[in-house]
């Protein structure tokens, strides 16, 4: 395999070598395995309705999963609201070593999340459950775990063996005025993160993200996420990069509609990765869907800013949340944006406090906001804040560092569906790291992909 040239030889994009500071290997499955009261039968009517199909369809899932042996196991779709099913899953997951964890969408959705973690592999120190309390009824599992000894080759190093892991579900972007509600969704899950570092008054400790992200490299969750400092494991280990001709390599889900995409991924944040404030990263997102949203409504050679009826060259307040509720994104706008966001967006655009935006210096100048007209790249030299606790001390701590990531069905890594493959209509993703002992000394800085 081709690995990237020198400026991405990071941490996280070293081609694996067993080495003095290699102390171990771990393993991570996510998988959206499609829930019987969602899944279409030919006639119309659900999987849900036959029990044979169903418990067929998920042994044979439970069986892969216990072949695949994986560290640590998400699912997403996981039909909580069905006992029998649970008990399948809970007992063979159990009797192979694993600690399950689960958690319901709110308002009796029906389905939700399963996070298992071989217990042999590690302690969970604590669970968290996230509720997004929107029109999805969406939610995030977090566990805190600790690796145990068994990694560690020098029993005599002080380091410390603790990861945060979180599943997840987006919404499914039913029009584009939903990739709004998916950027606000992973605001949450990165505020909730900062929230227990801070609660629990944590160091700095690896971040892994598992889930359907329902949305693809070229979206603005993509571009949230790598702005924090996140790598896609998968585009890691195959040395894909950010850029338009690498973004359709792969796909790893059939909608309901016939389309294929990719859009189920594992992300990593290591210690000591540097990102811009969260907020700001969230401006930008919101920001870029904006953008998306004025080029669609402009036909021809129409601007884009004629949504926004000016004072000249300039747009006031109640102008700029005219515009937005001619993009039908304020008001009763259940998938939109809210007076917070708006308000804050504003404050962000108005930089030197005037009260008004000059429009024109942004189609000129770009100083609107560099977002809005090209992708964040970490090469520009901007100084970057760390938005998770660090600490001075000199303990050693684990990173991760990728060394393998498969789909299967194998043709989905080829932008391939294949006819044959039965068990879900998304792929599962399993990706390898080695640990990487890593002294708060160290920085790993994520270069450009």
């Amino acid at each position: 395999m081709a690995f990237p040239s020198q400026e991405f030889q990071d941490l996280d994009h070293q081609p694996f070598h067993f080495g003095s500071n290699a102390v171990g290997c771990i393993s991570c499955t996510t998988f959206n395995i499609l829930a019987p009261i969602y899944k279409r039968l030919n006639n119309k009517r659900r999987e849900s309705e036959f029990r044979e199909l169903w418990f067929h369809r998920n042994q044979r899932i439970l069986d892969r999963l216990l072949h695949l042996k994986s560290s640590i196991i998400c699912l997403q779709e996981f039909w909580v609201g069905n006992e029998e099913l649970v008990d399948i899953y809970e007992k063979q997951l159990g009797d192979a070593g694993y600690v399950t964890y689960k958690l319901a969408r709110t308002n009796n959705r029906g389905d939700g999340l399963l996070t298992a973690v071989n217990k042999n592999q590690f302690r969970v120190l604590n669970s968290r459950e996230f509720l997004f309390h929107d029109i999805s009824d969406r939610v995030a599992l977090l566990l805190h775990v600790e690796l145990f000894d068994c990694f560690s080759q020098n029993q005599s190093v002080d380091k410390k063996k603790e990861a945060l892991i979180v599943n997840t579900h987006l919404i499914f972007p039913h029009d584009s005025s939903y990739c709004f509600l998916r950027s606000q969704q992973v605001y949450m899950i990165l505020q909730y993160i900062q929230s227990y570092f801070d609660e629990h008054q944590l160091p700095s400790v690896p971040i892994i993200l598992c889930g359907d992200w329902n949305g693809s490299k070229k979206g603005h969750v993509y571009k949230f996420l790598r702005s924090q400092g996140f790598v896609s494991t998968y585009d890691i280990a195959h040395s894909y990069m950010d850029i338009d001709s690498d973004s359709d390599k792969w796909i790893s889900h059939r909608n309901h509609r016939g389309n294929v995409c990719g859009v189920d991924f594992i992300w990593l944040l290591n210690p000591k990765k540097h990102q811009k404030p969260l907020k700001e990263s969230f401006m930008e997102a919101l920001l870029g869907n904006i953008t998306n949203l004025l080029r669609k409504a402009s036909t021809g050679s129409v601007d884009p800013l004629h949504f926004f009826k000016m004072d000249g060259n300039y747009i006031t307040y109640p102008q700029f949340c005219q515009a937005l509720a001619k993009l039908h994104l304020c008001g009763s706008s259940h998938n939109g944006l809210s007076n917070e966001d708006i308000k804050d967006l504003w404050e962000y655009l108005d930089t030197d406090r005037s009260g008004v935006i000059d429009l024109l210096q942004y189609t000129t100048a770009r100083s609107l906001h560099r977002s809005l007209l090209k992708e964040y790249d970490e090469k520009n030299g901007e100084k970057l804040e760390e938005i998770f606790h660090s600490s001075t001390s000199t303990l050693t701590m684990i990173g991760f560092k990728v060394k393998n990531a498969t789909f299967f069905p194998p043709e989905v890594g080829k932008g391939i569906w294949p006819e044959y493959y039965s068990l879900s209509d998304h792929a599962h993703l399993t990706v390898e790291f080695s640990l990487v002992e890593m002294n708060r000394n160290e920085e790993f800085l994520f270069h450009s992909m």
